[in-house]
């Protein structure tokens, strides 16, 4: 990668395109962004009992700088997600989330372990900036017995917040490839924005459907808010997700880097724009 395209990855926000006049730059940007190394040493450990894995997410935010008074717990019908509040200049809300849980079989390293650690990393180079719109970071529960987690949130947004709910920017299952879009659970606006964002540091980004599948986007996609799932599977992925090979043995740390930085690309694209920019328009 040359040191220009290094450049235009960490000048992610308005105020750090103009840091390159910044004396001291060079510490500010190792502060904001995470390395491969950085992820491959959160995969020295993978919780893979259930029991573990709510309270191991927990402790990975506190690793990324959260503090308890910023992470609640909601408590819902079939389902306790986990919230990580990064609050913004404005009211406007993103949400950025991955689900925690895992099927009985195998460790779900890469389903979805990935996607907490990929989120994760995405909140510590959020916090160090300064951003217009509160970002909520949601670990999910129960998305392998039917997106509960996700559609219990959905459901409970009233009716008159919607308009301020400007996108959900869903992670799950990376480390086997390069990022993509799962097309038929994401919004054509955000798929767009998403391949411009990859775009933008060289990545070639790609859109296809998961026969079959569903993702915690969808649950966002029925209340009109704008929603978008990145994976990063192989075309192998059956043989590794919902298996005994679901292991962190599995895991390629630099495909979950590539992730991490084409989520946080995705994320400034929205910051930055209208909070209406990517609800799709109705056909005139």
């Amino acid at each position: 990668m040359t040191d220009r395209l290094v450049r235009i990855l960490v000048c992610l926000h308005v105020v750090l395109i103009l840091c390159s006049s910044v004396p001291g730059f060079a510490g500010q940007q190792a502060t904001v962004l995470s390395t491969p190394e950085d992820i491959a040493a959160d995969f020295k450990e993978v919780p893979c009992k259930h029991n573990q894995r709510l309270e191991s997410v927990r402790a990975q935010f506190i690793r990324m700088g959260a503090t308890t008074s910023d992470i609640t717990t909601q408590k819902l019908t079939d389902a306790q997600n986990m919230i990580v509040k990064a609050p913004g200049l404005t009211e406007d809300t993103i949400i950025i989330g991955a689900h925690y849980d895992f099927v009985d079989l195998g460790c779900g390293a890469i389903d979805n372990w990935t996607g907490i650690v990929a989120m994760s990393r995405v909140y510590k180079s959020i916090r160090a900036l300064e951003q217009k719109k509160t970002v909520l970071f949601v670990a999910f529960d129960n998305e392998e017995q039917g997106l509960l987690g996700a559609r219990a949130m959905a459901n409970a947004i009233k009716k008159e917040d919607l308009p301020r709910y400007c996108a959900m920017i869903n992670l799950d299952s990376f480390g086997m490839s390069k990022p993509f879009a799962m097309s038929n659970t994401s919004s054509p606006s955000l798929m767009t924005a998403a391949s411009d964002a990859a775009s933008a540091f060289g990545l070639a980004f790609d859109k296809a459907p998961i026969d079959n599948a569903d993702a915690d986007s969808s649950a966002f996609l029925s209340r009109k808010i704008p929603a978008i799932t990145l994976a990063g599977v192989s075309t192998n992925w059956a043989s590794i997700l919902h298996s005994t090979n679901d292991q962190k043995e599995k895991i390629d740390a630099h495909a979950v880097y590539l992730g991490y930085r084409l989520a946080l690309a995705l994320w400034n694209q929205v910051d930055q724009a209208p909070c209406d920019a990517f609800r799709e328009r109705p056909v005139k």
